[in-house]
């Protein structure tokens, strides 16, 4: 009998494309969801079903209340080397077997300095304006000469000081195990947290997400930031206090944010950042590109095929 096996999230319905699911048609029947479910009990009425769950990022997260409803899950692979909404610890004493794939950083980086210019430079108010027939209405933000503040200066920290730095940037950095090394090794400042909001121009978010630093940036931090300011969150949506972020974005305390993710992905369709003309939002993109999936769904085949041959790999990190 075949087993059951599942691919969520699968939004632009293109992860067929991107690996030959044939060489397991005989061994596994295969079903792919484009939507995200965020009601707990049709999720696991969906979910109930399968032995084998393909997930793409945090799209769907898998807390302990979740996978103790799925009485057949035994592989659950996601791509990338990290997930924060898979409880793994819980999922291994049920004897579910949790792996995962290859990633890298560029992409990431990538986008956040694609927002960064879009945001300061009005790119999307322009481009509005020619196709309704208008020109210039607005006045952009140039980077030379500017303070670029960023929070973690792991792999993504530093490729975006990077860029900073050949923009003739400051930059400067903290987190709360941020080191003096390696802020000389990246060529960047190492500050305390109040300066790093209260003198960057561009404050960009490069910290992964755990317990520690949800809501690291709260509406104390918020309030230090310039009117003229700039924040960029390409990292997880609960570093911030979401309705700390509004109130400054609304009251104009900030010149704008620039958002890939957000506390409920996909983002409410009437959730009130939609509303506000001081942001740019796109939809959690960081690692969207052709590149990564080339990388992640084949691996994640070869997950699956490793694991019907009685030999599972790549198990995933516990963060």
């Amino acid at each position: 009998m075949k087993k059951k096996m599942a691919i969520l999230d699968d939004y632009q319905n293109v992860v067929r494309d991107y690996a030959d699911w044939s060489a397991i048609e005989d061994r596994v029947d295969i079903t792919v969801f484009h939507d995200t479910i965020h009601d707990p009990d049709r999720l696991a009425e969906r979910l109930a079903p399968y032995e084998i769950l393909l997930t793409n990022r945090e799209r769907t997260p898998f807390p302990a209340k979740l996978i103790e409803r799925l009485p057949n899950l035994r592989l659950l692979a996601t791509t990338g080397m990290h997930n924060h909404a898979i409880d793994t610890n819980f999922a291994r004493d049920r004897g579910i077997f949790v792996c995962g794939t290859q990633s890298d950083t560029d992409s990431t980086a990538e986008l956040t300095w694609g927002m960064i210019f879009a945001l300061t430079r009005n790119l999307c108010v322009e481009d509005a304006n020619m196709r309704a027939g208008g020109w210039q209405s607005t006045v952009g933000f140039g980077m030379t000469g500017k303070v670029l503040g960023i929070l973690g200066l792991a792999r993504i920290g530093a490729q975006v000081a990077t860029i900073g730095k050949l923009l003739n940037m400051r930059v400067v950095a903290w987190s709360t195990n941020l080191t003096a090394e390696r802020c000389a090794e990246v060529g960047v400042e190492l500050v305390d947290k109040a300066t790093l909001f209260s003198i960057s121009d561009v404050l960009s978010l490069q910290i992964r997400l755990s317990e520690r630093t949800r809501h690291i940036v709260g509406a104390e931090d918020l309030a230090r930031m310039k009117p003229t300011s700039y924040l960029i969150n390409t990292s997880r949506g609960a570093i911030v206090d979401e309705a700390a972020l509004v109130n400054v974005l609304r009251n104009r305390k900030i010149a704008g944010a620039g958002l890939d993710v957000f506390d409920i992905e996909p983002l409410p369709r009437d959730h009130v950042l939609r509303t506000l003309p001081n942001t740019l939002l796109v939809p959690h993109l960081g690692y969207v590109t052709d590149g990564m999936y080339r990388n992640y769904w084949p691996q994640s085949l070869e997950n699956v095929v490793a694991y019907l041959d009685g030999n599972p790999i790549r198990p995933i990190k516990v963060i």
